[in-house]
Order: C-alpha cells, then sequence, then structure tokens
C-alpha cells in the first residue's frame, strides 16, 4: 500500500452494507506532481489505495488484501474536481466492490477480495 493522503470528505452517506462518500480532488495533493506534465491526473494506484484503505477503515477490515477484479479506470480524474467514491461490501465473499464516478461520468471501479487474516475476523464479527 502506498499510504497516499486521503482527499478532503465533503459528505458521506450510508447504508448497511454500503457508504458514499463526496470527495474533493485538489490540485495541490502531491501524487499529481509529474503525474504527467501536459495534464496533471490523479494515478490509479491512489485511487486503489483510497479505496482500500477508506473501505477497509469503515467496515472494520485490516487492510490486507489478497487480490484485485475487474479493475477498470474508464476516465481521467483531474485536480481541483469533486467524485463520489461509493464502496459496498460483500461480506459472505469478503470483497469490497468500490465505484468512482460523477454523474453519468465513470472514473474507476473494481473488486478488492481481502486476505484470509480478514476473513477471520469476518467469522468473529
Amino acid at each position: 500500500m502506498i499510504k497516499s493522503s486521503l482527499p478532503k470528505i465533503l459528505s458521506s452517506h450510508t447504508s448497511d452494507d454500503s457508504i458514499e462518500w463526496r470527495l474533493r480532488i485538489d490540485a495541490d495533493l502531491p501524487f499529481f506532481n509529474g503525474h504527467f506534465p501536459e495534464q496533471a491526473v490523479l494515478p490509479g494506484v491512489t485511487q486503489l489505495d483510497w479505496a482500500i484503505r477508506m473501505g477497509c477503515q469503515h467496515f472494520g477490515y485490516p487492510n490486507d488484501v489478497a487480490t484485485l477484479e475487474v479493475l477498470k479506470f474508464q476516465q481521467l480524474m483531474l485536480p481541483d474536481s469533486e467524485v463520489t467514491l461509493q464502496i459496498s461490501l460483500n461480506s459472505a465473499k469478503t470483497k469490497l466492490i468500490f465505484s468512482y464516478f460523477d454523474g453519468d461520468k465513470r472514473f474507476g471501479s473494481g473488486r478488492i477480495a481481502l486476505s484470509s487474516t480478514s476473513l477471520a475476523k469476518v467469522e468473529i464479527r
């Protein structure tokens, strides 16, 4: 995990097995530096790091990832934008399903399968 600084959370909405955060992607975040000189873009690895850290923290799991599934980055996430990060928990399979979007515009999505360390936590719950 890269341990990037987290974005500014503007609002959140939760239900039993999902959460949505409205995020502000400020231009002064350090990972825009040099990625890319012509047009700054939020790296996919940063988006993934945020989804893992925020999802695991919200649902009470350690940041212990086994595999990533159907990872897609559809559109560029640019500085000084606002996006929604939605994360749902599939507790039966110990997976977090995430999606970054703004209205109809889709930025990135995927599934995060948590490791056996996380599986043990689910069984105790």
